[in-house]
């Protein structure tokens, strides 16, 4: 156990320095950026960040803990978007992967959605990653069980005002088979392991509505590079294209 503790620790200091570096090369070649958070940094326009309506739903989502210290704004934003535009769509909302309801929290006040006539389900052991979920291929590139602390309670306790939004807790696929859903707009992956994901996405893509969204949270990172190809395949063998966003999102539009 104490092991484990100092390797978890270790690895934390060196993300920081990384980042820190990481600001440091970016501030001196980029004098004049208007962006610089999460790996993403530009000089183009982000006047989201100024919304009032984004900040309060972004500030309510942060308040969670999800983002576990990390600042997440524009892949907050790409999240809000997709929602709004499912929201003018026939389906209910998913998610599966939520940790503390960040992302989710952001989106229902964005959209107001306690005002909409759908379901927004949650899905997650909301006790991390299990054992038989990561393959041989991602233990190497470091995923390992658990990572996400017990916080099952936690979600509930900021949902209970929300009477459409339900908190499913459980392994997915299993899970999914305790809500019957018909029809979805809004699909987030985001299980940081492909198995799981793409069970996921084969469930619900005959459920999806025409235009209905799936948000893909690791699909550009390189420590998450399979589930990339994974969902690369998954596209390909429906003839649809994922967009790959700077974010390290990939957004996947139903025909």
């Amino acid at each position: 156990m104490g092991d484990t503790k100092g390797a978890a620790t270790w690895r934390g200091a060196a993300r920081e320095i990384y980042r820190r570096v990481q600001r440091l090369l970016c501030g001196l070649l980029w004098w004049e950026r208007t962006y610089h958070e999460d790996g993403l940094a530009t000089e183009h326009n982000c006047d989201f960040v100024q919304d009032e309506r984004f900040i309060r739903a972004y500030e309510l989502g942060r308040a969670t803990g999800s983002f576990r210290g990390r600042e997440l704004r524009w892949r907050v934003h790409v999240a809000c978007w997709a929602a709004a535009h499912a929201a003018r769509l026939e389906g209910d909302f998913v998610e599966c992967g939520v940790y503390r309801g960040g992302l989710a929290r952001a989106i229902v006040d964005y959209i107001d959605f306690c005002a909409l006539d759908r379901t927004f389900y949650l899905f997650d052991t909301f006790a991390g990653i299990p054992d038989e979920a990561i393959s041989a291929g991602e233990r190497a590139l470091g995923r390992q069980p658990g990572e996400y602390d017990e916080c099952y309670a936690a979600v509930c306790e900021t949902f209970r005002p929300f009477a459409n939004v339900r908190v499913i807790r459980g392994i997915v696929p299993d899970s999914l088979r305790q809500a019957e859903i018909q029809r979805v707009a809004y699909l987030s992956l985001d299980m940081n392991v492909y198995q799981p994901e793409i069970a996921a996405a084969e469930h619900f893509w005959p459920k999806m509505s025409s235009g209905g969204v799936i948000l893909l949270d690791d699909y550009g990172f390189s420590r998450y590079r399979m589930q990339k190809q994974a969902f690369d395949a998954f596209a390909a063998e429906r003839g649809v294209p994922i967009l790959s966003l700077p974010t390290g999102q990939g957004l996947l539009i139903k025909p």
